[in-house]
């Protein structure tokens, strides 16, 4: 049975690229194709594959996104959502185009979108089972499976909006395919944020402290800033979604079942600390 292109994923046709070729995409049945033939399948599940020469893998299994799914829903993140919509919004045009990179489950899309009724936006990640969620996030969201750190299969200054939350960063990239009067937002932990967890939970991901000064290296050649905002706040926290958030990061890599296994190992409230940044380019 043939894969609908879902209107989300349409509106993005004239911004897609073939990666191997750089030349425009057309739905050809259950599939994306350019005029040289590359061919690129339509999952059930709505998002497209644009990998070449590799499969679509993550550290984002199942077990992840289910947890990453199950915690943003609590709303134990809002602030922080709230805050990148609001950065978002600022000085976007009316039909804008969002781009999301590293979208996870398109939580942040999602919320960036709903504050702005007249944009659409696309997410990119490596991981299929978040772009399973990423993709029916939201009616105006469109989900792509690719690599952060390869050049993006999409056409130059075709974002408004750049979002980078809790995510890899490819700064040129990032400036090319951003509008000249677009905006950069980074979102990033403090070495504060969850803070309650490091020295109880085995393995725990820590925060570099030179994180700060990496991140300005690395986007200075591209970007300006235009302003920062910290959000931090303490929120508690019931068993299950303690085990979500443990889940959800980086450090269930690093964890197994029995390192969860002692009721009194995870916190019942954590503190929530992250820098939002807006940037311009250069």
């Amino acid at each position: 049975m043939p894969v609908l292109l879902r209107p989300a994923l349409e509106s993005f046709l004239d911004l897609l690229r073939c990666p191997a070729c750089r030349t425009r995409l057309r739905v050809d049945r259950s599939a994306l194709r350019c005029g040289a033939g590359h061919t690129f399948d339509i999952a059930r599940h709505g998002y497209v594959s644009l990998l070449t020469g590799t499969r679509a893998t993550s550290g984002d299994d199942a077990a992840m996104v289910r947890a990453r799914a199950r915690f943003l829903s609590t709303g134990k993140y809002g602030p922080v959502r709230q805050v990148v919509a609001r950065l978002a919004n600022s000085g976007i045009r009316e039909q804008g185009t969002v781009l999301d990179v590293g979208c996870g489950t398109g939580y942040y899309l999602a919320g960036v979108l709903d504050q702005l009724p007249g944009a659409c936006g696309l997410g990119l990640d490596t991981s299929v089972r978040a772009l399973r969620s990423a993709a029916r996030a939201h009616e105006r969201a469109a989900a792509v499976a690719w690599d952060v750190f390869r050049p993006f299969p999409l056409a130059d200054g075709m974002a408004d909006v750049v979002l980078d939350v809790f995510a890899p960063r490819n700064p040129s990239e990032f400036h090319r395919v951003l509008s000249a009067t677009g905006r950069l937002i980074v979102v990033r932990p403090t070495v504060r944020h969850l803070t309650e967890l490091r020295g109880r939970v085995p393995a725990v991901v820590t925060v570099d402290p030179v994180k700060e000064r990496r991140l300005h290296h690395a986007l200075d050649p591209f970007f300006e800033a235009v302003g920062t905002e910290q959000v931090e706040y303490a929120t508690s926290l019931t068993g299950l979604e303690s085990l979500d958030l443990v889940g959800m990061t980086p450090s269930a890599r690093h964890l197994n079942g029995a390192d969860l296994d002692d009721d009194g190992l995870v916190p019942d409230r954590v503190t929530v600390s992250v820098l939002a940044t807006a940037y311009r380019p250069r």
